[in-house]
């Protein structure tokens, strides 16, 4: 039984998350279809992340076991030669059986792009969030202060989860402006700002509730320095809106 582990880009447009749903296309779904097309048996898949509908992955970390000859090479190609082209496989190979992708993660990153402009390249909507208003960066890198270090992450958790400890450490939370966006060999003119994260684990939706809240900040209907007070409150109703999902890549995982 060999143990697999998959180093995974996907644009998350068209699926419902990475996590198989009772409804709906998943990118952990259509991973295990492919498998089985090519080994003749059921494997589960395990995520590093579990993205939700609509994010996109440049470094999305998955393993699976499988009784397959084929080796971890020839399975890439073949995954690679059946997973629909918004699903690539960049890398495979045989990991220790003790392995998990999730539980040995030490820190991951995300990113999050905003289109500060009322029109947006008709290349970006899929991937940025428009908003039109324009954004002070100073308030938004003041406010994001407060979130680096460990805290209790709750105001900042989507409804539903079933954590238990919603303790996280942020190691670091960058805000800056780009004038223009590589795009294929051309390059896109414009207001964009990137927002990147890097963490101990995130909280469902806490990378979207917390882009969300700098937001408004930056559009100046939140105090900058209120941060501190609603991450203390601990109450998600105080945290300001969620972000759309189609700005928030998952950067990488470190191990």
């Amino acid at each position: 039984m060999k143990h697999i582990k998959l180093l995974l880009e996907y644009d998350g447009t068209a699926y419902q998350g990475w996590q198989i749903q009772k409804k709906g296309l998943t990118i952990q779904g259509v991973i295990e279809d492919r498998i089985f097309k090519i080994t003749g048996r059921q494997s589960r898949v395990i995520g590093a992340s579990r993205t939700d509908a609509g994010v996109h992955a440049l470094g999305q970390v998955a393993t699976f076991r499988t009784e397959s000859r084929l080796d971890a090479e020839t399975i890439k190609k073949a995954l690679n030669a059946v997973l629909p082209e918004d699903i690539r496989v960049l890398d495979s190979s045989v990991v220790d059986d003790s392995f998990h992708p999730r539980e040995d993660a030490v820190r991951k990153r995300y990113f999050y792009i905003i289109t500060n402009q009322r029109i947006s390249s008709a290349f970006l909507f899929r991937y940025t969030w428009i908003v039109p208003q324009a954004l002070n960066l100073n308030s938004m890198s003041e406010a994001s202060e407060s979130l680096v270090g460990k805290h209790n992450f709750s105001a900042f958790m989507g409804t539903g989860s079933d954590i238990k400890d919603p303790v996280r450490e942020i190691y670091s939370l960058n805000i800056e402006k780009l004038e223009k966006v590589d795009f294929l060999t051309a390059c896109l003119k414009g207001n964009f700002m990137k927002i990147s994260i890097e963490a101990n684990g995130f909280l469902k939706h806490m990378v979207r509730n917390i882009v969300g809240i700098l937001v408004e900040i930056g559009r100046g209907k939140i105090l900058s320095d209120r941060i501190k007070e609603i991450l203390e409150l601990h109450d998600r109703r105080h945290a300001g809106p969620t972000a759309p999902p189609n700005g928030l890549f998952l950067e990488r995982i470190l191990y």
